[in-house]
């Protein structure tokens, strides 16, 4: 779908990764621009699997960069912002993570790639946005969702907020950043010009609370914890402990509540579905959930509608039916590795022009780089030519 786009990758990690991975199962021409020596310090993290090259034995590098090839650019050499403005030359779409200013030091800022490239889209992902305050403020995960206030809504009323298991920040900016370069890509195609992107992952993960912060903006004041129903404030819309494990539930519509209600045989609960934590209704059905095993209230759910899911492990999920069905995991090859390895896939599902995971395998580091390189006439030796001493 996207063969005729070019993605130059400057990014590290998880959300420029997951952009670019989105893109490239889709088609488009993802090249990796890394530093020499170890470059996306993904390839570092464990675990690692058998076999291949010690660059792209990272599990994680895997399942983010299959699709994706590589060239290595050290862009603080001498050479190295001439062989990135001449790979630009060829490309659609510029990503990048660095803190803001750092590319136009290098002089290969948004205005230097528009010059050689006047329909380039350069999106830039950053912490805070390239703009604010906190524009030079380092962050991760944690930080981002702190300071957008949805950590305070995660925990049970009175308990501590909750570190999230995924880091979702990171993973809702990689989304939009995909969302807004094809935005970008489809615009063009009407004006013929570029245009420059600015993914702030802060406030990407704010743009995940919007119903919440809805009703924030319309009051001018956040509900408790214990008051909020996303976070814990009614009996109906709660994580409760069973024999053997945990079980969450969400009827939210009396529907729901009403079928849990009479499949459990507690018909004077109907109408109760709201009533606060610490209730007596809240009491009552704490009892209920835990009078049964995990097992028992996977058939109580297959048999009563009532939005009540037993809380699997990752890995539980992932060898699920449904995974299966979905054919969300992939078994992949990869060179140097017989058996291959398994991985995520996109969540999408097309009619014609399905995503394509097996394209191409994760990318040994800097090993396409004498062939695009040489495709740009720029020398690879250029492009690790130390700078002077006081350069940036």
């Amino acid at each position: 779908m996207l063969s005729d786009v070019r993605i130059l990758d400057l990014t590290r990690l998880l959300p420029g990764g997951l952009c670019t991975l989105v893109l490239a199962d889709l088609g488009a021409d993802v090249i990796k621009v890394e530093a020499p020596g170890g470059g996306d310090y993904a390839r570092a993290r464990a675990p690692h699997l058998p076999g291949g090259e010690a660059t792209t034995s990272s599990a994680s590098f895997r399942g983010l960069n299959r699709n994706k090839r590589s060239v290595v650019i050290d862009l603080k050499a001498e050479g190295g912002p001439d062989a990135l403005l001449a790979l630009a030359r060829t490309a659609d779409v510029v990503v990048e993570s660095f803190r803001p200013g750092v590319l136009d030091r290098l002089g290969i800022g948004y205005d230097d790639l528009r010059a050689v490239n006047p329909g380039i889209v350069v999106c830039q992902i950053s912490g805070w946005g390239q703009t604010g305050p906190l524009s030079q403020t380092a962050g991760h995960d944690v930080n981002y969702l702190a300071a957008m206030g949805l950590l305070s809504h995660t925990g049970r009323p009175d308990d501590p907020p909750a570190l999230p298991a995924t880091q979702v920040a990171d993973s809702s900016a990689g989304l939009f950043a995909a969302t807004s370069i094809l935005a970008a890509l489809h615009e063009r195609r009407r004006s013929g010009r570029g245009q420059l992107i600015d993914v702030s992952i802060a406030h990407s993960a704010l743009m995940l609370a919007s119903m919440t912060a809805a009703g924030v903006l319309a009051t001018g004041e956040a509900r408790p914890t214990a008051e909020g129903v996303w976070s814990g404030g009614a009996v109906c819309y709660q994580l409760y402990r069973c024999k053997d494990g945990w079980l969450a539930f969400g009827a939210l519509e009396e529907k729901f509540w009403a079928n849990w209600c009479h499949g459990v045989e507690r018909p004077d609960l109907l109408g109760r579905r709201y009533d606060p934590p610490h209730s007596h209704t809240h009491q009552e059905v704490t009892q209920i959930m835990a009078s049964r095993t995990r097992e028992e209230w996977r058939r109580f759910s297959a048999a009563h509608d009532s939005c009540l899911t037993v809380v699997s492990g990752l890995d539980e999920a992932l060898d699920s039916q449904t995974v299966r069905d979905r054919g969300m995991v992939h078994h992949l090859p990869h060179p140097g590795t017989p058996d291959g390895y398994r991985a995520l896939g996109l969540p999408v599902s097309f009619s014609r022009t399905p995503p394509d995971p097996a394209r191409l395998p994760a990318p040994a580091l800097g090993g396409d780089s004498e062939r695009l390189l040489k495709e740009c006439g720029v020398p690879a030796e250029t492009t690790r030519r130390p700078r002077m001493a006081g350069e940036i």
